[in-house]
């Protein structure tokens, strides 16, 4: 057996110590150690760009900063392309809600104004079976309306 690696991670702007056997799933260290349940279809953002943390090793971030969708809002109010998907009903059962959310945050402070055919290529990793995709577009048109970054 392999020994486990101390890693420094900081999620949602906190720093955590931690020492994390080399198999471990990034998506399992934030659900089981740090209680985040909010990575969904496993999608977060690392120094601000969306990665799939259930087939990355939670060791390749070391020194990173990890944001999942529970550091989003900031004093319980929702962040804007949160609000947009909630107005829009962009959403059905929720699953890959999160996902969606961050991916548009990492589109939209790359691309503030982005056309259709971008969304897409940007949302195409996350697959929503519940709504279709036109809500999920009309959601980040707002956002990109009211200025989300």
């Amino acid at each position: 057996m392999t020994d486990a690696i101390d890693i420094i991670l900081t999620v949602n702007g906190r720093t955590h110590r931690l020492n994390v056997p080399p198999r471990r799933m990034l998506a399992d260290l934030l659900r089981d150690e740090l209680q985040l349940a909010g990575c969904g279809a496993c999608t977060v953002l690392v120094e601000g760009m969306p990665v799939t943390a259930c087939t990355s090793f939670a060791f390749e971030f070391d020194g990173k900063a990890v944001t999942t969708t529970e550091g989003l809002a900031a004093g319980g109010v929702l962040d804007p392309v949160q609000q947009a998907f909630l107005e829009h009903g962009a959403f059905q059962c929720g699953f890959c809600t999160p996902g969606m959310i961050l991916s548009v945050k990492a589109l939209l402070a790359r691309h503030p104004d982005p056309d259709v055919p971008l969304i897409r290529q940007w949302l195409n990793a996350n697959i929503c079976r519940c709504t279709g995709y036109q809500m999920i577009i009309d959601a980040v048109r707002a956002a990109a309306k009211a200025g989300a970054r």
